[in-house]
């Protein structure tokens, strides 16, 4: 009988936990690097991806308030109780520790009683909006591994918006809204995490349920992260290789979960009515008793200790990896690109290890155009130092500026690149193609350019024709010379021989004295090809 009633109460007490504790306290293991074991070549290393154990992060967190001095006590004031917002004789006072509520009370470590709590000044500006920023800092990228909690002492505001930082506060995107009225706080149609799904869930939702009420369980306010994961993972977080599938290979989804900072903006305080109590406005006032954020460095399955030193957390990284984050390949060791570790296969995943370099080892891949290496930081990669042969590049597989791939020769022969010889008065530069034509100047061709286009003729690289045998002749017995110029006879000038000489000194005749050309008689042109003289005769 006795046995019976143990066993019936046992049941009892597993159906009760498992209601109230629906998810497991630690989901995913990965705490240790790598392990040695035995194989025919004797011991060694099996590395497998790896993080750090998931805790509370906000031992770790610096906290800012906007405006700063927007915390009670200086100068001290008054504020009414929240059970009865007309007994008004609490005070905050700065100055005094046991009435003091500053900002590190937000966390509660001590445990004291009466709890402790951070308290803002009273709503005494109003109509003026009372509003204030707290950012929490981490110096560091961290994943969130359960719900963000927050605990207030007053009523929920009305109106908050919890937003998040992936670049240390540079920018920030929303995370979630929560408002007693929804459509009319933000415009958005009210929504709960229960209504989001698997292609939904990065949704960002407005929320009305943690923004009514003032009873004792009415003062939290949650960000469901794990109700997330249970989308993938299924509602008791048992297929967490699904869940680990996808934090794989969506970028956007583990991001999601991934911060630097959070910042709790607070817009408006609880009311609880439709209109503000002008007389009492002691009542209205932000007071947070604890914030829980749960998560773990990110280290990127690199590593499965994160040191706080210095006010500052750090990775340890393991697999040959350095960084903060453990985010790239340690010196000499780049033999392949960086990658993060993988969850997958369960239960051991991946560590994906940076291996040793080449040229760690005194064997760059440099086509043997090279024996030295360096590594790049700033790139986090090696090149090929001081390539020989006219070759250049990260493993001296191309060309100097000048010379062109031969064909003919394999990546390691010393000939495998050719001079351009660009001919340097009909060429642009003396680079080339690969296949060796050079780029040439207007009216020139050819692969080294050295040759002109018809219309062209080479006089200190390819000139246009001032005249030719064939479309531009020379006019008035006029010769072309050297397609160069016309050497025109003495009473005749211009490009071509066009003009008359005496047209540039204006002394030609007129025919009809209306304004028409002035023109040499044709005895006078006679007469000075007879004489051959230099210059035309001037009456």
């Amino acid at each position: 009988m006795y046995l019976s009633r143990f066993l019936s109460i046992h049941a009892l007490w597993v159906t009760v936990s498992s209601v109230m504790q629906p998810y497991p306290l630690v989901w995913g293991h990965y705490d240790v690097c790598k392990t040695q074991i035995y194989t025919e070549e004797g011991k060694v290393w099996d590395y497998m991806a790896c993080q750090p154990e998931s805790t509370d992060m906000t031992k770790y967190l610096k906290v800012k308030l906007d405006p700063p001095d927007i915390t009670c006590g200086d100068p001290p004031e008054t504020f009414c109780a929240m059970g009865n917002p007309y007994m008004c004789n609490n005070e905050c006072d700065a100055s005094t520790p046991e009435l003091a509520h500053p900002p590190e009370l937000m966390f509660d470590f001590e445990g004291r009683h009466p709890s402790t709590f951070w308290q803002s000044a009273t709503w005494k500006e109003y109509p003026k909006p009372l509003q204030v920023n707290i950012t929490l800092s981490w110096s560091k990228t961290i994943e969130l591994t359960d719900n963000i909690v927050i605990t207030f002492e007053s009523g929920r505001p009305d109106q908050m918006i919890l937003e998040k930082s992936l670049d240390y506060g540079r920018t920030w995107q929303p995370y979630q809204y929560y408002a007693t009225d929804c459509l009319d706080a933000f415009h958005m149609d009210p929504k709960s995490v229960k209504d989001l799904s698997q292609h939904t869930v990065l949704e960002i939702i407005c929320t009305e349920e943690y923004s009514t009420g003032y009873m004792t369980n009415s003062k939290i306010i949650h960000f469901e992260i794990k109700d997330r994961f249970a989308f993938f993972a299924g509602p008791w977080l048992r297929n967490m290789a699904s869940l680990y599938g996808q934090l794989d290979t969506t970028k956007k989804l583990r991001d999601f979960f991934t911060v630097t900072d959070l910042r709790i903006r607070l817009l408006r305080p609880a009311v609880g009515e439709i209109f503000v109590d002008e007389l009492h406005l002691a009542r209205y006032f932000y007071a947070i008793s604890d914030i829980k954020v749960h998560g773990r460095c990110k280290c990127n399955l690199h590593a499965t200790v994160c040191v706080y030193d210095n006010s500052k957390l750090t990775c340890e990284c393991e697999h040959n990896t350095t960084g903060p984050d453990c985010g790239k390949c340690k010196k000499n060791y780049q033999g392949r690109p960086w990658s993060p570790g993988s969850y997958l296969p369960i239960p051991k995943g991946t560590a994906n290890t940076c291996i040793p370099s080449i040229s760690s080892i005194g064997n760059c891949e440099c086509f043997g155009h090279s024996n030295r290496c360096s590594y790049i930081d700033l790139l986090n990669t090696v090149i090929c130092v001081s390539c020989k042969h006219n070759t250049r590049g990260q493993h001296c597989e191309l060309c100097r500026l000048g010379y062109f791939r031969n064909a003919s020769a394999q990546l390691d022969d010393e000939n495998v690149c050719i001079e351009c010889y660009c001919n340097p008065l009909g060429s642009v530069h003396d680079r080339c193609n690969g296949s060796g034509f050079c780029e040439c100047k207007t009216g020139t061709t050819g692969p080294k350019c050295d040759e002109c286009l018809p219309g062209n003729s080479w006089h200190y690289g390819c000139q246009p024709n001032v005249c030719d045998n064939e479309l531009l002749h020379c006019q008035n017995g006029g010769t072309c010379h050297n397609n160069v110029r016309c050497l025109c006879p003495a009473a005749y000038t211009g490009i071509l021989c066009e003009k008359l000489r005496c047209e540039e000194a204006g002394s030609c005749g007129s025919d009809s004295g209306q304004g028409a050309a002035p023109r040499c008689s044709p005895a006078l042109l006679l007469l000075t090809a007879l004489l051959g003289t230099a210059s035309p005769l001037v009456f």
